[in-house]
C-alpha cells in the first residue's frame, strides 16, 4: 500500500495539450479571475481554502473532481442553488467551457481551481468539511501496469473520508466494469465509509447525463455507480 505521499507523486492524470476553441479560450482568459480560487500554487501557498471568503454563506461544500468539459457540472449547480460547489480540473480546454457556462446561467455557486486535486485536497481543504464528493467517468487506465495511476483507491479515498462531514458522500460513476469494480473494493476497504448498496449504486436521477457518457453508451459501455456514506 503506497502512503499518501507516494499517491502524491504519482498523477492520475495526463496533461493533453487540447486544442481550445475560440471561446473557450476567451472565456478562460477573461473569466478565470472571477470563478476560480485565485493566487493557487503562490499566494495561497500555505492557507487552507475557507468557503465563507469564496462563496460569500456557508452552504454544504459539494466537490468535483475531474469535471471535463463542465456542463453537467453547471447543470446541478443550476438545479441546487443551496450549495457551493467547488471543481478542480487540470486540463484548459474544459475549464474554459464551465467557464462560459458559469457565466451563460448566471451561477453564482460555483469555483474553480486548476491543479493537481490529491495536492488540494491534502493542502487546502479543512478536515470534516465536505459535504459530497462526485467523481464522474475518471480515466480507468485499463492497462494493468498503469493500475497505479487510478484515482480511486487507497489512501486517496481515505483522505476522501477524512475531508467529509458526517453523512457526507462520495459518489462515482464508470463505464469501465473492471474500474468500477476495483473502486468498488478500494471503498468498501475504506475506514468510516459506509455502502449505501449492497454493491453497486442504482442511477442517480439528480445526475444529468455527460457528453462522455454519452459516448460511452453508444459503444455499448455499461454504467456503473458507487454510493459510498461517511458515517
Amino acid at each position: 500500500m503506497e502512503s499518501v505521499a507516494e499517491v502524491r507523486g504519482i498523477k492520475s492524470f495526463v496533461l493533453r495539450s487540447g486544442r481550445m476553441s475560440s471561446a473557450q479560450k476567451r472565456s478562460y482568459e477573461t473569466l478565470f479571475p472571477l470563478y476560480a480560487v485565485k493566487g493557487y500554487g503562490s499566494e495561497i501557498n500555505s492557507k487552507v481554502i475557507e468557503c465563507f471568503s469564496l462563496f460569500g454563506n456557508t452552504n454544504p461544500l459539494v466537490i468535483e473532481i475531474g469535471f471535463g468539459m463542465g456542463r453537467a457540472t453547471a447543470d446541478i449547480a443550476y438545479k441546487n442553488p443551496d450549495n457551493n460547489y467547488l471543481g478542480i480540473e487540470v486540463h484548459k480546454p474544459g475549464i474554459g467551457r464551465l467557464l462560459w457556462e458559469i457565466e451563460k446561467l448566471r451561477l453564482k455557486n460555483i469555483r474553480i481551481i486548476e491543479g493537481d486535486a490529491a495536492e488540494i485536497l491534502t493542502d487546502k481543504i479543512r478536515d470534516n468539511s465536505v459535504s459530497a464528493f462526485h467523481i464522474f467517468f475518471p480515466d480507468p487506465w485499463p492497462k494493468k501496469r498503469h493500475y497505479k495511476r487510478r484515482l480511486i483507491k487507497r489512501p486517496f479515498t481515505d483522505l476522501l473520508a477524512g475531508k467529509l462531514v458526517s453523512g457526507g458522500y462520495v459518489y462515482m460513476v464508470s463505464d469501465w466494469v473492471d474500474y468500477a469494480e476495483w473502486a468498488l473494493e478500494e471503498l468498501s476497504a475504506t475506514e468510516g465509509l459506509v455502502n449505501r448498496y449492497a454493491a453497486f449504486s442504482e442511477p442517480q436521477q439528480w445526475r444529468p447525463e455527460t457528453e462522455f457518457e454519452k459516448k460511452g453508451r453508444l459503444k455499448n459501455h455499461e454504467i456503473k455507480e458507487l454510493f459510498f456514506v461517511k458515517e
